[in-house]
Protein backbone atom coordinates (compact mmCIF):
# COMPACT_ATOMS: atom_id res chain seq x y z
CA UNK A 1 0.00 0.00 0.00
CA UNK A 2 1.62 2.97 -0.84
CA UNK A 3 0.42 6.46 -0.67
CA UNK A 4 1.58 9.24 -3.68
CA UNK A 5 2.26 12.52 -1.93
CA UNK A 6 2.11 14.51 -5.39
CA UNK A 7 -0.96 13.11 -6.86
CA UNK A 8 -3.16 13.17 -3.79
CA UNK A 9 -4.13 9.10 -5.12
CA UNK A 10 -3.98 5.94 -2.40
CA UNK A 11 -2.20 3.55 -4.69
CA UNK A 12 -3.30 0.15 -3.34
CA UNK A 13 -2.65 -3.19 -5.51
CA UNK A 14 -6.11 -4.77 -6.55
CA UNK A 15 -4.37 -8.24 -4.89
CA UNK A 16 -2.97 -6.36 -1.83
CA UNK A 17 -3.94 -8.00 1.24
CA UNK A 18 -3.97 -6.49 4.31
CA UNK A 19 -2.71 -8.42 7.61
CA UNK A 20 -5.28 -9.56 9.97
CA UNK A 21 -5.08 -10.76 14.23
CA UNK A 22 -6.81 -13.47 14.35
CA UNK A 23 -6.04 -14.58 17.83
CA UNK A 24 -7.63 -12.74 21.03
CA UNK A 25 -5.51 -10.18 22.53
CA UNK A 26 -4.82 -11.35 25.84
CA UNK A 27 -2.47 -8.36 27.53
CA UNK A 28 -3.68 -5.03 29.20
CA UNK A 29 -4.66 -3.61 26.51
CA UNK A 30 -8.13 -5.62 26.36
CA UNK A 31 -10.14 -4.69 29.23
CA UNK A 32 -13.49 -4.63 30.54
CA UNK A 33 -15.44 -2.02 32.85
CA UNK A 34 -14.97 -4.43 35.71
CA UNK A 35 -10.61 -4.24 35.12
CA UNK A 36 -10.80 -0.55 35.40
CA UNK A 37 -13.12 -0.78 38.24
CA UNK A 38 -11.16 -3.32 40.23
CA UNK A 39 -7.20 -2.15 39.37
CA UNK A 40 -7.17 1.61 39.49
CA UNK A 41 -3.53 1.15 38.79
CA UNK A 42 -4.17 3.63 35.58
CA UNK A 43 -5.17 6.40 37.57
CA UNK A 44 -2.27 8.43 39.15
CA UNK A 45 -2.26 11.12 41.84
CA UNK A 46 0.08 13.81 41.86
CA UNK A 47 2.20 14.38 45.30
CA UNK A 48 2.70 17.83 46.90
CA UNK A 49 6.31 17.60 45.36
CA UNK A 50 5.14 16.82 42.36
CA UNK A 51 2.79 19.51 42.57
CA UNK A 52 5.30 22.27 43.81
CA UNK A 53 7.74 21.37 40.78
CA UNK A 54 4.68 22.37 38.10
CA UNK A 55 3.40 25.05 39.97
CA UNK A 56 7.43 26.20 39.96
CA UNK A 57 7.72 25.80 36.53
CA UNK A 58 4.70 27.91 35.66
CA UNK A 59 6.66 30.57 37.31
CA UNK A 60 9.71 29.82 35.61
CA UNK A 61 7.80 30.16 32.25
CA UNK A 62 6.04 33.60 32.93
CA UNK A 63 9.26 35.10 33.89
CA UNK A 64 10.84 33.97 30.98
CA UNK A 65 7.75 35.25 29.37
CA UNK A 66 7.31 32.19 27.46
CA UNK A 67 3.60 31.09 25.33
CA UNK A 68 2.20 28.28 25.67
CA UNK A 69 2.20 26.66 21.96
CA UNK A 70 5.94 28.41 21.86
CA UNK A 71 8.04 26.58 24.00
CA UNK A 72 9.49 23.32 24.13
CA UNK A 73 10.11 20.63 27.35
CA UNK A 74 13.60 22.48 27.82
CA UNK A 75 11.45 25.67 28.72
CA UNK A 76 9.48 24.01 31.20
CA UNK A 77 11.74 21.67 32.88
CA UNK A 78 9.60 19.04 35.59
CA UNK A 79 13.19 16.48 36.50
CA UNK A 80 10.61 14.69 39.08
CA UNK A 81 6.95 15.03 37.45
CA UNK A 82 8.56 13.32 34.27
CA UNK A 83 9.27 10.23 36.06
CA UNK A 84 5.92 9.78 36.60
CA UNK A 85 5.06 10.80 33.06
CA UNK A 86 7.31 8.10 31.50
CA UNK A 87 4.87 5.97 33.45
CA UNK A 88 1.99 7.26 31.79
CA UNK A 89 3.37 7.09 28.83
CA UNK A 90 4.20 3.56 29.50
CA UNK A 91 1.12 2.53 30.58
CA UNK A 92 -1.32 4.45 27.40
CA UNK A 93 1.15 2.55 24.99
CA UNK A 94 1.73 -0.80 27.02
CA UNK A 95 -0.81 -0.81 29.62
CA UNK A 96 -4.40 -0.12 29.64
CA UNK A 97 -4.32 2.50 27.17
CA UNK A 98 -5.90 4.87 29.66
CA UNK A 99 -4.86 7.37 32.28
CA UNK A 100 -6.12 9.69 34.65
CA UNK A 101 -4.44 11.85 36.31
CA UNK A 102 -5.58 13.99 39.45
CA UNK A 103 -4.45 16.51 42.21
CA UNK A 104 -4.15 19.89 40.14
CA UNK A 105 -6.32 22.45 41.58
CA UNK A 106 -7.33 24.84 38.71
CA UNK A 107 -8.49 27.51 41.13
CA UNK A 108 -4.85 27.69 42.14
CA UNK A 109 -4.15 29.02 38.47
CA UNK A 110 -5.02 32.19 36.50
CA UNK A 111 -6.58 31.01 33.03
CA UNK A 112 -3.10 31.99 31.17
CA UNK A 113 -0.99 30.21 33.45
CA UNK A 114 -3.41 27.05 33.42
CA UNK A 115 -2.67 26.98 29.83
CA UNK A 116 1.23 27.37 30.41
CA UNK A 117 0.66 24.64 32.44
CA UNK A 118 -1.15 22.14 30.50
CA UNK A 119 0.89 22.33 27.45
CA UNK A 120 4.45 22.08 29.79
CA UNK A 121 3.01 18.89 30.03
CA UNK A 122 1.77 18.08 27.00
CA UNK A 123 5.50 18.95 25.50
CA UNK A 124 6.87 15.91 27.95
CA UNK A 125 4.54 13.75 26.25
CA UNK A 126 5.42 14.66 22.54
CA UNK A 127 4.59 16.63 19.87
CA UNK A 128 1.15 18.67 20.04
CA UNK A 129 -0.45 18.85 16.38
CA UNK A 130 -3.05 20.85 14.92
CA UNK A 131 -6.49 20.07 16.02
CA UNK A 132 -8.88 22.16 14.07
CA UNK A 133 -8.58 24.17 11.06
CA UNK A 134 -7.65 27.19 12.89
CA UNK A 135 -3.79 25.44 14.04
CA UNK A 136 -5.06 24.94 17.32
CA UNK A 137 -2.43 22.92 19.09
CA UNK A 138 -3.76 23.57 22.49
CA UNK A 139 -7.88 24.07 22.01
CA UNK A 140 -10.97 23.96 24.11
CA UNK A 141 -14.21 21.84 24.73
CA UNK A 142 -17.28 23.62 25.66
CA UNK A 143 -20.38 24.32 24.18
CA UNK A 144 -20.77 27.09 21.76
CA UNK A 145 -24.56 26.98 21.21
CA UNK A 146 -23.47 24.98 17.38
CA UNK A 147 -26.42 22.32 16.27
CA UNK A 148 -24.79 19.00 15.51
CA UNK A 149 -26.88 18.03 13.46
CA UNK A 150 -25.83 20.11 11.07
CA UNK A 151 -23.40 19.44 8.38
CA UNK A 152 -19.41 19.65 9.37
CA UNK A 153 -20.16 20.94 12.78
CA UNK A 154 -17.26 19.46 15.42
CA UNK A 155 -19.14 17.42 18.44
CA UNK A 156 -17.02 18.86 20.97
CA UNK A 157 -18.17 22.79 20.22
CA UNK A 158 -22.28 21.28 21.42
CA UNK A 159 -23.61 20.29 24.11
CA UNK A 160 -24.43 16.57 22.55
CA UNK A 161 -23.72 13.06 22.91
CA UNK A 162 -20.83 12.25 20.93
CA UNK A 163 -20.95 8.56 19.79
CA UNK A 164 -17.73 6.21 20.65
CA UNK A 165 -14.86 7.62 18.65
CA UNK A 166 -11.11 7.82 18.74
CA UNK A 167 -9.48 11.13 17.00
CA UNK A 168 -6.42 11.85 14.47
CA UNK A 169 -2.95 11.56 16.98
CA UNK A 170 -1.75 8.76 18.69
CA UNK A 171 -2.84 10.63 22.30
CA UNK A 172 -5.32 12.73 22.98
CA UNK A 173 -5.47 14.62 26.46
CA UNK A 174 -7.85 16.98 28.41
CA UNK A 175 -7.85 18.79 31.55
CA UNK A 176 -10.89 19.81 32.92
CA UNK A 177 -11.26 23.31 33.63
CA UNK A 178 -15.23 23.07 35.18
CA UNK A 179 -17.56 20.17 34.85
CA UNK A 180 -20.93 20.62 33.64
CA UNK A 181 -24.22 21.04 35.78
CA UNK A 182 -25.39 17.40 35.01
CA UNK A 183 -24.12 14.75 32.28
CA UNK A 184 -21.01 15.25 30.21
CA UNK A 185 -19.63 12.12 31.13
CA UNK A 186 -16.37 11.04 29.68
CA UNK A 187 -17.06 7.69 28.25
CA UNK A 188 -14.06 4.74 27.15
CA UNK A 189 -13.95 1.20 26.03
CA UNK A 190 -11.33 -0.80 24.86
CA UNK A 191 -11.44 -0.95 21.18
CA UNK A 192 -8.72 -4.11 21.51
CA UNK A 193 -11.49 -5.63 23.49
CA UNK A 194 -14.27 -4.88 20.54
CA UNK A 195 -11.81 -6.50 18.41
CA UNK A 196 -11.72 -9.90 20.56
CA UNK A 197 -15.85 -9.46 20.87
CA UNK A 198 -15.79 -10.06 16.89
CA UNK A 199 -13.21 -12.46 16.68
CA UNK A 200 -15.38 -14.79 18.59
CA UNK A 201 -19.04 -14.09 17.64
CA UNK A 202 -19.12 -11.84 14.34
CA UNK A 203 -15.32 -13.18 12.27
CA UNK A 204 -17.38 -12.36 9.47
CA UNK A 205 -17.01 -8.76 10.09
CA UNK A 206 -13.54 -7.96 10.57
CA UNK A 207 -12.38 -8.47 6.91
CA UNK A 208 -14.68 -5.01 5.84
CA UNK A 209 -13.26 -3.26 9.38
CA UNK A 210 -9.75 -4.15 7.88
CA UNK A 211 -10.10 -3.04 4.22
CA UNK A 212 -11.56 -0.23 5.70
CA UNK A 213 -13.65 3.26 5.01
CA UNK A 214 -13.57 6.72 3.25
CA UNK A 215 -13.74 8.63 6.29
CA UNK A 216 -15.40 12.45 6.25
CA UNK A 217 -13.29 14.97 6.87
CA UNK A 218 -15.82 17.66 7.45
CA UNK A 219 -14.38 20.60 5.41
CA UNK A 220 -10.89 19.83 7.67
CA UNK A 221 -9.18 18.35 5.25
CA UNK A 222 -6.01 19.70 3.15
CA UNK A 223 -8.20 21.31 0.53
CA UNK A 224 -10.62 22.74 2.80
CA UNK A 225 -13.56 21.52 0.81
CA UNK A 226 -16.66 20.50 2.49
CA UNK A 227 -17.10 17.01 0.82
CA UNK A 228 -13.26 16.08 1.01
CA UNK A 229 -12.58 12.49 2.18
CA UNK A 230 -9.95 10.65 3.29
CA UNK A 231 -7.88 9.39 -0.29
CA UNK A 232 -7.22 6.23 0.86
CA UNK A 233 -9.67 3.97 2.83
CA UNK A 234 -8.87 4.02 5.99
CA UNK A 235 -9.03 0.81 8.16
CA UNK A 236 -10.89 0.68 11.18
CA UNK A 237 -8.39 -2.43 12.63
CA UNK A 238 -5.25 -1.92 11.13
CA UNK A 239 -2.66 -5.03 12.20
CA UNK A 240 0.80 -3.60 11.56
CA UNK A 241 4.51 -4.71 12.61
CA UNK A 242 2.99 -7.25 15.53
CA UNK A 243 0.39 -4.18 16.63
CA UNK A 244 -2.91 -3.79 16.10
CA UNK A 245 -4.46 -0.20 15.95
CA UNK A 246 -7.90 0.99 15.38
CA UNK A 247 -9.59 3.75 14.00
CA UNK A 248 -12.93 4.91 14.41
CA UNK A 249 -16.02 7.56 13.77
CA UNK A 250 -19.43 5.64 12.62
CA UNK A 251 -20.66 9.19 11.65
CA UNK A 252 -17.54 10.17 9.64
CA UNK A 253 -17.41 6.68 8.06
CA UNK A 254 -20.85 6.77 6.83
CA UNK A 255 -20.96 10.10 5.50
CA UNK A 256 -17.59 9.82 4.43
CA UNK A 257 -18.64 6.18 2.03
CA UNK A 258 -21.95 8.25 1.41
CA UNK A 259 -20.05 11.37 -0.54
CA UNK A 260 -17.91 8.97 -1.77
CA UNK A 261 -20.96 7.81 -3.49
CA UNK A 262 -20.62 4.26 -2.05
CA UNK A 263 -22.92 4.24 0.74
CA UNK A 264 -22.51 1.86 3.51
CA UNK A 265 -24.76 -1.31 3.28
CA UNK A 266 -24.90 -5.20 3.61
CA UNK A 267 -21.85 -6.35 5.88
CA UNK A 268 -19.90 -3.23 5.79
CA UNK A 269 -22.93 -1.61 7.47
CA UNK A 270 -23.64 -4.43 10.11
CA UNK A 271 -19.66 -4.49 10.56
CA UNK A 272 -19.50 -0.58 11.47
CA UNK A 273 -22.75 -0.61 13.43
CA UNK A 274 -21.45 -3.50 15.31
CA UNK A 275 -18.10 -1.73 16.64
CA UNK A 276 -20.57 1.32 17.58
CA UNK A 277 -22.60 -0.94 19.69
CA UNK A 278 -19.87 -3.14 21.45
CA UNK A 279 -18.23 0.53 22.44
CA UNK A 280 -21.51 0.89 24.35
CA UNK A 281 -22.17 -1.65 26.07
CA UNK A 282 -22.35 -1.78 29.34
CA UNK A 283 -19.59 -4.35 31.10
CA UNK A 284 -17.41 -2.48 28.42
CA UNK A 285 -17.91 0.39 28.50
CA UNK A 286 -16.50 2.33 31.62
CA UNK A 287 -17.90 5.96 32.32
CA UNK A 288 -16.07 9.02 34.29
CA UNK A 289 -17.26 11.84 35.77
CA UNK A 290 -14.50 14.39 35.51
CA UNK A 291 -13.11 16.65 38.93
CA UNK A 292 -11.87 20.03 37.92
CA UNK A 293 -7.99 19.49 37.82
CA UNK A 294 -8.61 15.70 36.17
CA UNK A 295 -5.86 15.27 33.11
CA UNK A 296 -7.68 12.84 31.13
CA UNK A 297 -4.88 10.80 28.26
CA UNK A 298 -6.63 8.17 25.92
CA UNK A 299 -4.37 6.48 23.58
CA UNK A 300 -6.36 6.64 20.05
CA UNK A 301 -5.36 3.59 18.82
CA UNK A 302 -6.54 1.17 21.66
CA UNK A 303 -9.30 3.28 23.59
CA UNK A 304 -12.19 4.67 21.66
CA UNK A 305 -14.20 7.87 24.00
CA UNK A 306 -17.65 9.71 23.81
CA UNK A 307 -19.47 11.71 25.81
CA UNK A 308 -22.89 12.00 27.64
CA UNK A 309 -24.81 14.74 26.43
CA UNK A 310 -25.05 17.62 29.58
CA UNK A 311 -26.48 20.67 30.38
CA UNK A 312 -24.46 23.51 31.18
CA UNK A 313 -24.63 26.31 34.46
CA UNK A 314 -26.24 29.30 33.42
CA UNK A 315 -23.52 31.75 34.95
CA UNK A 316 -20.84 31.60 31.77
CA UNK A 317 -17.51 31.68 34.35
CA UNK A 318 -18.93 28.30 35.20
CA UNK A 319 -20.12 26.14 31.71
CA UNK A 320 -18.20 23.23 31.01
CA UNK A 321 -14.57 23.68 29.81
CA UNK A 322 -11.81 21.36 29.52
CA UNK A 323 -9.04 22.10 27.36
CA UNK A 324 -7.52 19.55 24.84
CA UNK A 325 -4.29 18.60 23.55
CA UNK A 326 -3.57 16.13 20.35
CA UNK A 327 -0.03 15.02 21.42
CA UNK A 328 2.07 12.24 18.97
CA UNK A 329 4.33 10.56 21.41
CA UNK A 330 8.20 10.61 20.45
CA UNK A 331 8.20 6.47 19.93
CA UNK A 332 4.69 6.27 19.01
CA UNK A 333 4.53 2.34 17.76
CA UNK A 334 4.72 2.08 13.90
CA UNK A 335 1.43 2.55 12.19
CA UNK A 336 0.26 1.51 8.27
CA UNK A 337 1.12 4.55 5.93
CA UNK A 338 -2.60 4.70 4.95
CA UNK A 339 -3.74 3.34 8.54
CA UNK A 340 -1.68 6.96 9.96
CA UNK A 341 -3.02 9.38 6.55
CA UNK A 342 -6.19 10.04 8.68
CA UNK A 343 -6.93 13.80 7.70
CA UNK A 344 -4.91 13.64 4.43
CA UNK A 345 -2.07 15.63 5.70
CA UNK A 346 0.47 12.64 5.06
CA UNK A 347 1.28 9.94 8.40
CA UNK A 348 0.45 11.17 11.67
CA UNK A 349 -0.22 14.33 10.13
CA UNK A 350 -2.89 17.30 12.15
CA UNK A 351 -5.70 18.92 10.81
CA UNK A 352 -4.96 21.39 7.82
CA UNK A 353 -4.48 24.50 8.72
CA UNK A 354 -6.50 27.55 7.52
CA UNK A 355 -6.99 30.08 9.72
CA UNK A 356 -10.84 29.72 10.00
CA UNK A 357 -12.29 31.11 13.23
CA UNK A 358 -12.58 28.43 16.07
Amino acid sequence: MNYDDTTKVCQAPAADVKPMLREPLTDRSAWTRADLEQDETWVHHFNSDELGEIAAAVGTAKERGLQPGAFSRDGFPLPLVYRRIARVIDELETGRGCVLMRGLDPSHYSDDDLKILYWGLGVHLGEPVSQNAAGQRLGYVTDRGRDYAKVNVRGYTTSAELKMHCDAADIVTLLCVHHARSGGESLVTSSMTIHNELLAASPEFLEPLYEGFHFDLRGEGSSGDPDEITHCKVPVFSYHAGRLSCRFNQRTIKDGMRKAGMPLAGRALAAVNAVGALARRPELCYPMQFQPGDIQLLNNHSILHGRRAFEDFAEPERRRLLMRMWINLDDGRPLDPAFANRLNTGPRGGVAVRGVDY
